[in-house]
């Protein structure tokens, strides 16, 4: 089917065949292996076998040419497993070509761990190689590339293998493998991306093809190169081998270079900074290209020879960042010409700075602890691409473990550090104690002074503490603060700026001067807390009288005195007017306490008067002092000799009072008024003997026109009289009345009338 539409094809178009590779199916195996894969007379090949589908004149394997094609190699040997003409461009289908009794291989399939394999197409021979390499180049092609293949696909691949060797051996080495891993180059294993298939080492991976390409495959890898290390003059067995798997549709070939089947000389891998692998600057590196035999070399760099004719070449520019080519050639036994070639790069060193790292020793035993990570940075003189830094005792020795807190007296250990390129450098750490003079130690008093006087406060330590600290020092250093000496020393749990002491009164901190990295000194400091909480310090309130000087006052004991609204700087101010005054005393340690006074203006009252509730049998008799309040502080007497806050009196009995206000401010003249309550007695007994012979309302004349009536039991009005009478004497026209209850009522002049009784007792 496939040749019908190549003939469709060379009819429907103008070009030639000559656009796609060439094959010739007619080569023996023997030509195929001798003049055309390994002509380059470096190894001695024998016992050239091939095998694989025989359709009629037509075989699985030929000579191939790239003709006028785009096709990478100019020649070589294709190997399918279809027929090896059909290999041919245009890419017009998917060759399916082979039957199923055209058997696989079972070296194949063991050594890429595959089973099933069919239309296996093998060439094998032995060869002696006369140097240390061998390497052949190749390009895997397929039908199994499809550019929209099923989902089913993804899981198959023809398999192939180039098989290694010794003879005698049992055991094959796989050379064809994706570059880097052990992985057998596939289909699956070297894909590109765009299918539904997952993309796989995708570098190596040429392309999808279309229709005018010169081999008729869905697809191919770039060109390989299987390589090996052999042993010059020992005979090995190699085998190229191809075949279907799982079925015989969707074929596929290898395309081996012509003369590419090369015995080399191996210089070493490539060094060089995109592959990460440079030499460092300044390391000894010699190129090697001895082989055994009669042999003459000739050394080239960059193209250019060096008249170097050794088996071995120092490398001399050890220090150039440029990529730089090497090539050997070597003419063994005066026939085989072997080259090896070789690219080389050497990656600058880190730029390191010796440093100099002065701790200070907190119990004088002539070692300190240094905390070694402070100098990374100045180490790699603030480089970051470069790694981190490790410290040794030695060069070479064991790296430091400890390097925060690193126990040492003084002496030189060693940084060393490595760049992105895996070169390291290495620099001298003088590791010091410092021995600088420093002011140790100090003591600071403070005031308490934040509104609660508990010996607690708030130090400003850069603010208040440092410039004493630092008093007589260089300039340019700076002070760290800690609660113990031990942290100072490893600069554990630092103290704020803004550091409350946690022991009233007392607390001893440490200062750490710092030098950059160094510990210049430490320095004990010794806080003290003090306050002034004087006892009676609490607001008084005064009243001042009119006209009157006041003199305010506190205890005579005091540094200083400083008062507000008035002129004093002595313990006591003389006022004359109302108003707020403080005073703010300051002992000898600079603490100050507020004494605060309210003065309010005084006098005496006026007006004063009273209230009388009278008239109550004695039992709630009552003066209620009535006054004009003229700003004064006023005390209240009935006697003028015990005096109340309050202007009432309760329970006063009948009788005569000196009512009087006074002013506790001082103010004078205290107002005063006699007063009378009054009240009647509940009984008398006019019996003659001279005592209470007569009822008669004691004061009464006090209250001139009050009409008394006396009336019996009866409401019989027995007697009546005016507040000028000596009063009632028990009789009535003459005789006297019964022993009993008398009712009386008292008019007064402003009207109100009060009623009452009495007892006469005979």
């Amino acid at each position: 089917m496939k040749s019908f539409l190549k003939l469709l094809t060379f009819l429907s178009f103008t070009i030639s065949n000559a656009q796609y590779i060439q094959v010739d199916d007619t080569y023996t195996a023997q030509q195929l292996i001798q003049n055309v894969f390994a002509s380059s007379g470096c190894a001695n090949v024998s016992n050239v076998v091939v095998s694989g589908g025989n359709f009629g004149a037509e075989q699985s394997y030929g000579y191939f040419n790239q003709g006028t094609s785009t096709f990478p190699f100019a020649n070589g040997i294709v190997l399918s497993t279809g027929k090896a003409v059909s290999a041919i461009g245009p890419n017009t289908g998917n060759s399916s070509e082979g039957d199923t009794s055209w058997s696989g291989d079972a070296d194949l399939e063991q050594a890429i761990s595959v089973n099933n394999t069919i239309n296996a197409t093998v060439i094998e021979f032995d060869f002696i190689p006369f140097t240390n390499n061998i390497s052949f180049d190749y390009i895997f092609s397929s039908e199994q590339y499809l550019s929209s293949p099923s989902a089913n696909q993804c899981g198959y691949t023809d398999g192939f293998a180039f098989l290694l060797k010794p003879v005698g051996s049992s055991t094959y080495q796989n050379l064809a493998l994706v570059p880097g891993t052990n992985i057998p180059v596939s289909v699956n294993t070297i894909r590109g991306s765009g299918t539904i298939c997952p993309p796989a080492n995708e570098p190596y991976f040429d392309a999808f093809n279309g229709f005018n390409h010169p081999t008729t495959f869905n697809g191919q890898t770039k060109i390989l190169k299987a390589k090996s290390v052999v042993t010059p003059g020992v005979t090995y067995h190699i085998k190229l081998v191809i075949a279907d798997q799982g079925n015989n549709l969707y074929d596929s070939a290898i395309f081996l270079g012509g003369g590419s089947f090369q015995s080399s000389t191996d210089l070493g891998v490539d060094h060089l900074i995109t592959t990460n692998n440079p030499y460092c600057a300044g390391e000894n590196v010699t190129l090697n290209a001895t082989q055994p035999g009669t042999n003459t070399y000739k050394w080239f760099k960059n193209g250019i020879d060096t008249g170097i004719t050794t088996p071995t070449f120092p490398v001399t520019d050890n220090t150039n960042s440029n990529v730089v080519t090497y090539k050997v050639e070597v003419l063994i036994n005066g026939s085989c010409l072997s080259t090896g070639e070789v690219k080389l790069q050497f990656a600058a060193l880190p730029n390191l700075s010796n440093q100099v790292l002065v701790q200070c020793d907190d119990n004088n035993d002539g070692s300190a602890i240094f905390n070694l990570t402070k100098l990374d940075n100045l180490i790699k003189n603030g480089d970051t691409s470069l790694g981190n830094v490790s410290y040794y005792e030695t060069i070479g020795g064991t790296a430091i473990v400890n390097t925060t807190s690193y126990t040492s007296i003084p002496k030189i250990i060693y940084a060393e550090v490595a760049n992105s390129n895996g070169c390291k450098s290495t620099c001298q750490i003088n590791l010091q104690i410092a021995n600088n003079p420093v002011n140790s130690p100090v003591s600071y008093q403070k005031c308490d002074e934040d509104g609660t006087k508990n010996g607690i406060t708030t130090f400003d330590l850069n603010a208040e503490i440092t410039p004493i600290v630092t008093t007589g020092l260089p300039s340019g250093l700076t002070v760290q603060y800690y609660s113990s000496k031990v942290n100072a020393t490893t600069e554990n749990n630092a103290l704020p700026n803004n550091f409350i002491n946690t022991t009233a009164n007392n607390q001893t901190i440490f200062a750490r001067i710092i030098n950059g990295p160094d510990c210049y000194g430490l320095v004990e400091v010794n806080l003290t807390v003090n306050y002034l909480d004087p006892i009676n310090f609490n607001t008084e309130t005064f009243g001042i009288c009119q006209g009157s000087p006041l003199t305010l006052s506190v205890p005579n004991i005091y540094s200083n005195y400083s008062w507000l609204n008035v002129v004093s700087t002595t313990n006591e101010a003389t006022i004359s007017s109302s108003g707020n005054y403080s005073v703010v005393v300051t002992d000898a340690n600079g603490c100050k306490a507020t004494k605060n006074f309210i003065v309010k203006t005084s006098a005496p009252a006026s007006n004063i008067n009273a209230e009388i509730t009278e008239f109550t049998g004695n039992e709630n008799n009552s003066i209620l002092i009535t006054y004009t309040d003229n700003g004064g502080n006023y005390a209240f007497s009935i006697d003028q000799i015990n005096y109340q806050s309050s202007p009432l009196f309760e329970n006063v009995p009948a009788g005569e009072y000196t009512i009087s206000v006074k002013d506790l401010n001082g103010c004078l003249p205290t107002p005063t008024k006699t007063i009378y309550v009054l009240d009647y007695p509940s009984f008398f007994t006019p019996n003659g003997d001279g005592y209470n012979d007569t009822w008669v309302i004691k004061n009464i004349k006090t209250k001139p026109n009050t009409l008394i009536s006396v009336f019996d039991r009866f409401g019989k009005l027995v007697k009546q009289f005016n507040s000028n009478s000596e009063g009632w004497n028990g009789t009535f026209n003459g005789q006297n009345l019964p022993a009993t209850d008398y009712w009386f009522t008292l008019t007064l002049t402003n009207g109100n009338i009060v009623r009452g009784h009495f007892a006469l007792k005979r």
